[in-house]
């Protein structure tokens, strides 16, 4: 079987625990999850009067799926802030969204074990469809109260300039 990775050492994949996602310049303290990124496109089916009784296919529009984030409640405003730039309550009459800046671009990174950025991908013109402030409150509940972003997109990419990662190797203590 071909081996297709240019590091020799690793035959495992990726595991999905060790992520950070950033806006701006800053990367978003406490994330604990991060929906996967999946798009579709459609199917046009179509055939001319002299073909066969088969149709023939073509990809027709793509969407891309929203994407959720979720973090444990902290002092950190900065989701409330961006969900409020689609609508603020009590901002004024036409003044509830932010035209000039609700939408933005995210970087996630995911590392290996070792803690070594190993992919990179880029998703364009984010914005809130869905805030959720906090999570369901319960006085018999052991769990973090979250916070849940759906975040709508117009595509992302992979950042193919990500190199992959030489496996670090540990040395043995003398003796």
């Amino acid at each position: 079987m071909a081996q297709f990775t240019v590091n020799p050492l690793r035959f495992d994949p990726y595991q999905n625990f060790k992520f950070r996602i950033k806006w701006g310049n800053d990367f978003v303290a406490g994330v604990s999850k991060i929906s996967g990124l999946k798009r579709t496109t459609e199917v046009v089916r179509h055939r001319e009067g002299g073909d066969p009784s088969s149709s023939r296919k073509s990809p027709g529009r793509t969407e891309f799926d929203a994407i959720t984030v979720e973090r444990g409640v902290t002092h950190d405003k900065d989701f409330e802030q961006w969900a409020n730039k689609v609508w603020n309550y009590g901002s004024g009459l036409g003044k509830e969204v932010s035209l000039k800046d609700f939408r933005k671009d995210l970087v996630i990174e995911v590392y290996n074990e070792a803690g070594q950025l190993a992919i990179r991908y880029k998703v364009y013109r984010c914005w809130v469809s869905e805030f959720l402030a906090a999570s369901d409150l319960d006085a018999n509940a052991n769990a973090v109260l979250i916070q849940h972003l759906k975040l709508e997109n117009e595509g992302w990419e992979r950042d193919y300039e990500v190199p992959e990662p030489s496996e670090p190797t540990f040395t043995e203590p003398p003796g």
